[in-house]
């Protein structure tokens, strides 16, 4: 039985996120995959059990890595606004630096694909954030409305206006991002 490597596995991630973001995951095989990140496409299966298993694990360590981002300096104990704006201010930052990602995510999020990610695995990393809303609602400081839109409210906002795609001259300066974030609190505060 052949060893797993962590190098040879982050190759196969990042190729397989450059090469969907180039052409698609029809037309993203296996070994085109295994091609671009310089090892077999036999080395691929050391790691997964087929081409779907490795663009659902790849959206899947994606969001776990936005998760952490994320919740880095993630503090409940503050206020509920100022907390929410901290993850947002995060969110910027982690969009903005990962742009690769972001497009990968984006394109998985809106395919078939999306249906075989099991939601618990993902959501239970942002579980203080969506807890810490739940406070805010419970404590009467933000409108009690479904947590979908809610959630809408406060950071699709910034997966537009991260999105040069979308809005090619938004420039994502600290002024920018702190409006941004507090349109969106305005949006969901009683």
């Amino acid at each position: 039985m052949r060893v797993k490597d962590e190098i040879k596995q982050d190759a196969v991630i990042e190729a397989t996120v450059a090469l969907v973001n180039e052409i698609g995951f029809v037309s993203s095989s296996v070994s085109k995959i295994a091609k671009r990140a310089g090892v077999s496409p036999a080395t691929i299966y050391i790691y997964f059990k087929n081409k779907e298993d490795l663009l659902v694990s790849t959206y899947i360590q994606i969001k776990t890595c936005l998760a952490q981002a994320i919740m880095e300096n993630f503090d409940a104990n503050l206020p509920v606004r100022d907390a929410l704006l901290q993850a947002g201010t995060n969110l910027y930052a982690y969009i903005s630096s990962h742009s690769e990602l972001f497009y990968f995510t984006e394109q998985f999020a809106n395919s078939p694909y999306a249906d075989l990610v099991n939601r618990d695995e993902i959501e239970i990393q942002f579980k203080p954030l969506f807890d810490l809303i739940q406070y805010g609602v419970d404590q009467k400081i933000i409108k009690d409305a479904p947590f979908e839109l809610l959630f809408a409210h406060l950071y699709l906002p910034i997966f537009s206006l991260v999105n040069p795609r979308m809005h090619p001259d938004f420039k994502a300066t600290p002024e920018n991002i702190e409006l941004s974030m507090n349109m969106a609190w305005d949006a969901i505060k009683l």
